[in-house]
C-alpha cells in the first residue's frame, strides 16, 4: 500500500466517530457515501501528501457531482418524454 493510499485510509478512518454519531438513518448513508469515495483510492493517492484530506473531500465533491449529473440526465429524459 502506498503511503498516500495509507494516509487517505488514516483520514477516513478519523471520522468514524463523525459517522458513529450519526442518526442510524444517516448513519447507513454515510457508511455508503465513505465507501463509495474509496472507489477514487487510486486518484485520490495521487494528490494525498502532504494533506489527506484534500484528497479525500474532492474525491466527495467529485462523487457528489457525478450523481448530480447523473440524475440531471434522468430528469432531462423524463421531460423530454413527457412532452
Amino acid at each position: 500500500m502506498s503511503l498516500g493510499r495509507s494516509r487517505i485510509i488514516k483520514e477516513i478512518e478519523s471520522w468514524r466517530p463523525f459517522g458513529e454519531a450519526l442518526r442510524a438513518d444517516d448513519r447507513e448513508l454515510y457508511r455508503q457515501m465513505m465507501q463509495r469515495c474509496c472507489e477514487y483510492l487510486p486518484s485520490m493517492e495521487v494528490n494525498a501528501e502532504p494533506f489527506p484530506n484534500d484528497s479525500l473531500f474532492m474525491g466527495l465533491i467529485f462523487l457528489q457531482h457525478r450523481m448530480i449529473e447523473q440524475l440531471t440526465d434522468k430528469v432531462e429524459k423524463l421531460e423530454r418524454k413527457g412532452r
